[in-house]
């Protein structure tokens, strides 16, 4: 039995509100269980010198949660003048796996940031923070779109993401904090709205897992980035 009641394939419930901040391009606030994660979409006619006048455009990402977003406070990373190893490799996460679904020559050269703040953490927060900065981008594009901006829609492939592992023996779909603290295999599975795999960051934290576990973990990942997207469709 799972500490939440769910049963091994159930995701916790997902919200996505749209337009939460009043001058971001894109906005929403995503709920996956108690982690929440607000996302922004900034627009910008600019690009990063190493692809000027390339035509292409950009999309990148920063990260970062609040001082109480867990159950103790965290110090501000801006008290100690640095990101932290783990602020950096997620918002480098987040950004390569949000490009893997843009059309970069279709964007025009322009730099899109999507920016995610964790409000509260319960598990999966760079899932949910993958997630919800897609539908910010989504939004944001619409404004392009509807602007003339752009002639063809950007996003060729909707993007999401969700956390496997196996808890207590059993392969289990979106885990929260309690079982992610003692989960013996965790992983994160980024994918596309028609399958495809972007990234998978498997770990064993614990317990070694194998090829027939893996599998069971990938088909859970399907099932929930599925339904995801479905979410992020609805909500933009």
């Amino acid at each position: 039995m799972r500490p939440s009641g769910r049963d091994l394939s159930e995701m916790r419930p997902v919200s996505i509100e749209t337009g939460f901040t009043k001058h971001a391009e894109g906005s929403c606030l995503i709920k996956v269980g108690d982690t929440h994660v607000l996302c922004t979409a900034t627009i910008e006619d600019r690009v990063p010198p190493f692809i000027k006048g390339s035509g292409l455009g950009w999309v990148t990402a920063e990260y970062g949660m609040l001082p109480r977003a867990t159950n103790t406070r965290m110090r501000r990373e801006a008290a100690s003048g640095k990101q932290g190893g783990r602020t950096v490799e997620i918002q480098r996460l987040i950004g390569r796996s949000l490009r893997a679904g843009v059309d970069r020559v279709a964007l025009g050269e322009r730099q899109i940031t999507v920016d995610c703040d964790v409000l509260q953490a319960d598990g999966g927060t760079r899932c949910a923070a993958i997630t919800g900065g897609w539908t910010a981008l989504r939004i944001a594009v619409n404004k392009l779109m509807k602007a003339g901006d752009v002639i063809s829609d950007p996003l060729v492939d909707p993007v999401a993401a969700v956390s496997c592992g196996i808890y207590a023996g059993q392969p289990v779909l979106d885990l929260d904090y309690p079982e992610d603290s003692e989960a013996g295999v965790d992983g994160n599975f980024i994918m596309t709205g028609s399958g495809k795999l972007i990234e998978v960051q498997m770990s064993a934290e614990g317990s070694v897992f194998s090829r027939d576990q893996m599998n069971q973990l990938m088909d859970l990942a399907e099932k929930g980035v599925g339904e995801l997207v479905a979410a992020q469709k609805a909500a933009a």
